[in-house]
């Protein structure tokens, strides 16, 4: 009787316990399911992983994703250098071969300058020479370009000058008609500006079967000026060249070349699927993100009836994911122009690199997403972040005296220095020395023929030193240092929560059930029932341990 009795309070006492637990999940299960998926959310992947067993299938995806994106970037660094040195090559072996008296050293924006009437006719009658003589002198593999019917293009001459032009320095006498025209003229007249003698050529660069990559043919549009605007007495010579890739019709090689560029057209594809899986996951993850943002505010609005802080809805935009996006959009693009450029339907090989290098560089810095999970490596992150908004307001404070500094440079020194002769030059002269650099150069190259500029410049370029190097950049630096002694003050005491992060810290612990009779306990403790036997008179005892 007795032990029947102890197995019923048993059984009544245990299901008494779970109908009210069920009673509580129920009632606790919104609150509950929010925050366990808003704790999910903010987890790193090795803690989804040990939480969930989520294998991080997004870092799997990123880390291949830099090494492929790494391994393409330098593959195609390496052939776009070959390319580049064969044009540069190119360009001075033409410089040698039409220009007289070309020394291989460009002379500051030309490479030749004449002074006589009969140094310009012997350097015109030398393109010409040379031009026709082309075969016999060139040792690279370059020729004259055909048309369409097999015939040579020919080499061009064009002059420009003044409609009508007489000058008379001894009486201080001139006649200008503005006008400009071009056409023939016997002498070399007053009124020229300029001779432009213009020719096509065809060649190939074979340097690229060392790589393992098909040839590439050339077409060079070769222009060389005769530069007499200035008419000052110097005439300028420039040679220019436009190089223009293109597939070359009849070929024929031996070994892996051919090979070797399909497989890097299938590694390209493999780059593009890679993207594109990368962008749909951090795509996704955004929009859990935005639905997460959704359902807090909403439950925010509906417990304490007040708006989510600005602070707690930036957290859920993470612009990682946003950096991560962009990154794969500049890869897609630049693997699609990179696989053109390798099948010889495209020849600018300057746009594939940008979207090439931009990506590459969005990537790396997205590596620093996942340092950020360790405290050490977070200091930077913290410190940027915090100091990034002081740092762009005094930027633009400072910028404003910067750029003073720099058309005032430019008007008053730029005729002295040639430091200071266009407005990019000052802002870049003025950077150097803003960092130290290049300053006793600076200072004695300005020609001192005008005594009331020296001084000027003096007083200019100390100023200037002092002001930046002493008080902006030390001010600048203090920001960043003021930040950071900020984010380790905050790791050591603890970090100002806001509504969201007070949320996720909450206890998860059950509240109390409230005691209906003699057989309810509480939830938050185990319960071992046992009986001791002594007379049948006696109840059977509970004990809680």
């Amino acid at each position: 009787m007795c032990f029947e009795y102890c197995v019923y309070f048993l059984f009544y006492t245990v299901v008494s316990q779970a109908s009210n637990y069920e009673k509580i999940t129920l009632q606790n299960t919104p609150e509950e399911n929010l925050r366990d998926d808003l704790r999910y959310y903010f987890m790193s992947p090795c803690e989804k992983y040990r939480a969930r067993r989520h294998i991080p299938w997004k870092m799997g995806v990123q880390i291949l994703k830099i090494i492929m994106v790494t391994t393409q970037l330098v593959l195609f660094g390496l052939n776009n250098q070959l390319v580049v040195s064969y044009k540069e090559e190119n360009t001075m072996a033409l410089k040698h071969l039409f220009l007289k008296g070309y020394s291989g050293v460009d002379e500051d924006d030309y490479s030749v300058a004449v002074y006589t009437k009969h140094d310009v006719y012997e350097s015109l009658f030398y393109v010409m020479d040379q031009y026709s003589q082309l075969g016999q002198l060139s040792v690279g593999p370059i020729s004259y370009a055909e048309d369409e019917n097999g015939k040579l293009l020919p080499l061009t001459i064009c002059k420009e000058y003044y409609r009508r032009g007489s000058v008379e320095p001894s009486d201080e006498i001139y006649d200008i008609d503005a006008q400009l025209e071009t056409g023939e003229r016997e002498n070399l007249h007053v009124s020229l500006l300029s001779v432009l003698l213009k020719f096509p050529l065809w060649g190939i660069n074979l340097q690229t079967v060392r790589s393992r990559e098909l040839p590439d043919c050339y077409s060079f549009f070769v222009t060389i000026t005769f530069d007499n605007q200035c008419h000052s007495g110097k005439v300028k010579l420039f040679l220019d060249i436009d190089a223009e890739s293109s597939a070359c019709r009849d070929w024929k090689i031996s070994g892996t070349a051919q090979k070797n560029t399909h497989y890097l057209l299938v590694f390209d594809a493999f780059v593009i699927l890679m993207c594109l899986t990368s962008a749909v996951l951090c795509t996704r993850s955004i929009i859990l993100a935005v639905r997460l943002l959704q359902r807090f505010s909403r439950f925010f609005h509906e417990n304490f009836n007040r708006k989510v802080c600005e602070d707690d809805q930036r957290e859920f935009l993470n612009g990682w994911y946003l950096l991560v996006i962009v990154s794969d959009l500049f890869a897609i693009i630049g693997s699609i122009l990179k696989m053109e450029i390798q099948a010889k339907n495209l020849t600018n090989y300057d746009v594939c690199s940008i979207f090439l290098g931009t990506s590459t560089l969005l990537v790396w810095v997205g590596v620093i997403r996942y340092l950020g999970y360790f405290q050490k490596y977070n200091v930077l992150i913290l410190t940027m972040k915090a100091a990034f908004p002081k740092v762009l307001r005094f930027c633009c404070c400072a910028g404003m005296i910067y750029l003073g500094y720099t058309f005032c440079g430019w008007i008053v020194l730029g005729p002295y220095h040639e430091k200071f002769e266009g407005l990019s030059l000052v802002a870049e002269c003025l950077f150097s020395l803003l960092n130290g650099d290049d300053m006793f150069t600076t200072f004695a190259q300005l020609k001192d023929k005008n005594t009331l500029v020296w001084l000027f410049s003096r007083a200019y370029l100390y100023s200037f030193i002092s002001l930046f190097i002493y008080m902006v950049l030390s001010l600048f630096i203090a920001l960043i240092t003021d930040a950071y002694e900020t984010i380790k003050s905050y790791q050591k005491n603890g970090f100002p929560q806001t509504d969201l992060q007070k949320f996720l810290h909450e206890p998860t612990e059950l509240p109390n059930i409230e005691e209906s009779d003699q057989t309810d306990v509480s939830v938050r403790h185990s319960v071992l029932c046992y009986c001791q036997w002594y007379d049948c008179s006696q109840q059977c005892c509970l004990f809680n341990i």
